[in-house]
């Protein structure tokens, strides 16, 4: 067990959570199928305009899990620092992309998978983020419920 430093108030952990989404870029995306079978996969990310943009090819279980289920989790962070958002996933081809969300992805991760037939955009819209690192902000950790931040 370690000897962590004092519980952060909401509001300072509410700023280092959009500071990490703001300057991450790695995630654990986690969906499942239709039929329960859960998939957990890490995928590059762009926190804009308060959702989170990725991208996968349009035939992983990632991509297909979206369309039944709508819903995904994903967690920014290590063990004693995470972000973890559940949310509404919808799946965006590249055309249908706004051009400034396809050139923030591009300008921040260096990629721009814009006009290869086969990659799709996932967008996830949150309506829960919670974010804690020691047991001791267990008490508190929820930041967002409903869409909605908690001030």
């Amino acid at each position: 067990m370690t000897n962590p430093e004092p519980a952060r108030s909401r509001a300072q952990r509410r700023t280092d959570a959009l500071d990490r989404l703001a300057g991450d870029r790695d995630a654990w995306v986690a969906t499942a199928s239709a039929d329960g079978m859960p998939t957990l996969v890490p995928l590059w990310f762009l926190w804009d305009r308060g959702r989170l943009l990725m991208c996968t090819r349009r035939n992983t279980p990632t991509a297909r899990n979206l369309t039944p289920r709508g819903e995904a989790v994903v967690t920014v962070g290590h063990a004693t620092d995470v972000v973890h958002i559940a949310g509404a996933a919808e799946v965006e081809e590249c055309d249908a992309l706004p051009p400034g969300s396809g050139d923030a992805f591009s300008a921040k991760l260096g990629w721009d998978p814009r006009g290869g037939a086969q990659w799709v955009f996932v967008r996830i819209t949150p309506h829960t983020v919670k974010a804690w690192r020691e047991d001791n902000e267990q008490p508190g950790r929820l930041l967002m419920r409903e869409g909605r931040w908690l001030d």
